[in-house]
C-alpha cells in the first residue's frame, strides 16, 4: 500500500481549518445592520466558497498521490528488468538531503561501492521524503561500471517538483 494516507492527513486538516477560518471571516464580516436572510445568504455564499476550495485541494491530492504510484509502479518495472541482481542496499548511500533544481524538482548524490573484485553496475531505488518520512516521490537511477574495490556516483533526480526540506535514502539496491 502506497504512503498517500502520509500525504492526505495533514492536508486534510490544513483544509479543514482553512474552510473553517474562511467561513469564520465571512460570518464575522457581516454588518450588524444586515437582516437575518441577508446574513444567511453571506453565510451560504462564503460555505459554497469553501466547499470549492476543499474540493480543488483534493483533486490536487489525488493528483500528487497518482503521480507517485505511477513512479513506485515505474521503479518496481525496473527492478523486475534487472534480472539476476545481488542485493546490494548496504553498498549504496544517498547525500541524505536532496537540493532543489531551477525547475523545482530535486536531485541527490547516490555514491555506490563495489566490494568485489570485478566491475559491477547497480540499479538503486531512491526515496523522496519530508520530515515527517512520509514519502513524497521515489525515482531509479544506475550506476554502471563501478570499479572493483572503488565508488562511483550518479545523480537522483525527482519526477516532479517538491517542496520544503526533503530527505533521501535507499529504498532498494541490486548489483550485477
Amino acid at each position: 500500500m502506497l504512503q498517500r494516507d502520509g500525504i492526505r492527513g495533514p492536508v486534510r486538516l490544513a483544509l479543514a481549518v482553512s474552510a473553517v477560518a474562511a467561513l469564520a471571516a465571512q460570518l464575522t464580516a457581516c454588518s450588524d445592520d444586515g437582516t437575518p436572510s441577508d446574513t444567511a445568504s453571506k453565510a451560504a455564499s462564503a460555505a459554497s466558497r469553501a466547499a470549492s476550495a476543499v474540493s480543488e485541494a483534493a483533486s490536487a491530492v489525488t493528483e500528487a498521490g497518482d503521480a507517485l504510484a505511477s513512479a513506485t509502479a515505474e521503479a518496481g518495472r525496473k527492478f523486475d528488468e534487472f534480472k539476476n541482481g545481488a542485493d546490494a542496499k548496504s553498498e549504496v548511500k544517498t547525500s541524505g538531503t536532496a537540493s532543489p533544481g531551477s525547475d523545482g524538482r530535486v536531485t541527490a548524490e547516490v555514491t555506490a561501492t563495489n566490494p568485489t573484485s570485478s566491475a559491477k553496475s547497480y540499479v538503486v531505488q531512491v526515496d523522496f521524503r519530508d520530515q515527517s518520512g512520509n514519502l513524497l516521490d521515489t525515482t531509479v537511477v544506475t550506476v554502471d561500471d563501478v570499479p572493483a574495490g572503488g565508488s562511483k556516483n550518479a545523480t537522483a533526480r525527482s519526477n516532479r517538483s517538491l517542496t520544503g526540506d526533503v530527505k533521501t535514502d535507499v529504498a532498494r539496491a541490486a548489483r550485477h
